[in-house]
Order: C-alpha cells, then sequence, then structure tokens
C-alpha cells in the first residue's frame, strides 16, 4: 500500500511479477473504489455561499453594493418613545412612573447604540471593499486573474485609516459577487514579486503560470519543481526551487512522482 500510494510503479511490478499491463488494468479498478462506501449512505447537504457584496460595472463605473443582510433597516420602537414623552410630560410622578421612566431612557439608549454600531460597522464594510475594488480595478472590470496587483493587509489599512485587525476580520470572512464569479475577499491580497523588467507583479500570475504548465504537462513525464523553476526563468521571474514548492503546495499540487501516470 505504501508502495501504491508512493507510486512507485516498478517496485510494484518487481514485487508482484508484473508487467504495465497487469498494473495498469489494477489502477483502473483500484482507483474506481472508495474507502469509505458509507459515505454513500449518508445524505449529502448542499452549502451555498451568499455574498457580502456586489461590484457592478455600470458603464466602465464600478458601483459596491453592500448584501442586505449586512444593512439591515434598524429603528427604534415608536410606541416606546412615545410612552416615554407622555410619561416626562406627567408632573405627578410617582416613585414607580419614575423607575419605569427611567428602564424605558435605558432600553432606548441602548437600542440607540446598537443602532449606532450597526451602521458603523456597515461603513467599514463599505469602505474596506471599495478600496479593495479601487485597488484591484483591472480585475474587477476584466476578470483577468494575472492583472491583480501585489496587496496586502496593511495597503488597505493605510488608504481608509483603519486597524490591520479590522481588515483582516473583513477579508477573512466575507464574499463578493462580481461579473466573474463569487470570490473570497482574501482572493485579492497577494505578495509581489519583482520580475525581471523590474515591475512587481502578484504572486497569483506566477502560481497561474505553474497551474497552466502542470496541467499541460505530460502525465507520464511531469514537471519536477527545478523544470518549474526553469520554464518561470525563460518567462522572466528569477524565482528559487524551494518558492516554486512552496507555490506549489499553496496550489494543492503533489510533487511530480505523485502526478505521474501510466
Amino acid at each position: 500500500m505504501d508502495a501504491f500510494v508512493k507510486k512507485h510503479y516498478d517496485k510494484i511490478k518487481s514485487s508482484l511479477k508484473i508487467n504495465d499491463a497487469d498494473l495498469k488494468l489494477a489502477l483502473t479498478e483500484i482507483t474506481k473504489l472508495n474507502p469509505k462506501p458509507g459515505q454513500s449512505q449518508s445524505q449529502s447537504v448542499s452549502q451555498y455561499i451568499i455574498p457580502d457584496f456586489s461590484v457592478v460595472n455600470e458603464d466602465g463605473e464600478l458601483r459596491v453594493i453592500l448584501n442586505s443582510r449586512n444593512a439591515p433597516e434598524l429603528k427604534l420602537s415608536q410606541s416606546y418613545s412615545e410612552t416615554l414623552q407622555a410619561y416626562d410630560k406627567d408632573n405627578g410622578k410617582d416613585k414607580n412612573l419614575r423607575d419605569a421612566v427611567q428602564y424605558i431612557k435605558q432600553k432606548l439608549d441602548g437600542a440607540k447604540w446598537f443602532i449606532d454600531s450597526v451602521k458603523q460597522r456597515q461603513q467599514t464594510l463599505q469602505l474596506t471593499m471599495t478600496a479593495i475594488v479601487s485597488a484591484q480595478r483591472d480585475f474587477f472590470t476584466f476578470g483577468d486573474e494575472t492583472s491583480l496587483k501585489p496587496m496586502i493587509l496593511k495597503d488597505i489599512a493605510d488608504k481608509i485609516q483603519m486597524d490591520i485587525s479590522t481588515i483582516s476580520r473583513v477579508a477573512n470572512s466575507k464574499y463578493v459577487q462580481t461579473d466573474f464569479g463569487i470570490f473570497p475577499l482574501k482572493y485579492f491580497f497577494s505578495e509581489g514579486i519583482v520580475n525581471e523588467s523590474g515591475e512587481e507583479v502578484s504572486n497569483r500570475e506566477v502560481k497561474k503560470i505553474l497551474s497552466d504548465a502542470i496541467d499541460s504537462e505530460s502525465k507520464k513525464k511531469p514537471l519536477t519543481d527545478e523544470a518549474l523553476m526553469d520554464l518561470l526563468k525563460e518567462k522572466g521571474y528569477n524565482i528559487a526551487r524551494r518558492t516554486v514548492a512552496k507555490y506549489r503546495e499553496q496550489l494543492n499540487i503533489p510533487v511530480a512522482r505523485l502526478r505521474k501516470e501510466l
């Protein structure tokens, strides 16, 4: 099993005294099997992402819309406000009435504070998303992943003069709907890499090149990390092999040996 998982096919053929055809037939059958057959009996639960923002392109102008669930319409109860006014006008208040007035005032003050807090949160969300759209305007206009610019949390925090922790909470938990799909906000943050022309580009551009190269490689002879490093150098990205390995792992792509097929 260890040799099978690690794709040490020569070791398997030698141990079992079989040829390539026999091995390929066995692999085809094994990959059809489910190691957890009980899962087929469980009910699958579909999970849906409800975007927190929408970005709409209106004749070249990008408009950020906050989802209504993040912008609920809150207001004070009119009946409580009217009751408080009526009690305040009563000059002959007894102790119970005074206590009732104080109670209602406390609750109304708490409600006002809560409404103000929700409005402030909405403003923070709107400011953050607007700043992200402004920084990544090319992507939101054309949808080309390689047009994403290097951007870190501090860039947005400095731009809207808020704490990095605030931007981090927004980026790690929110989604935006665009003309090109739904994306988590953290998708738009990436490190910068300097190419041979001295231009700083997003590491997403490099990851896209790696992903495309691996998708189009020969699975009988997959590209090693060193070969991928050479390919990037040809395209003007002088990146170390360990960095290539890091990006490959971030893309959830296994090493060349584990991508090999018969």
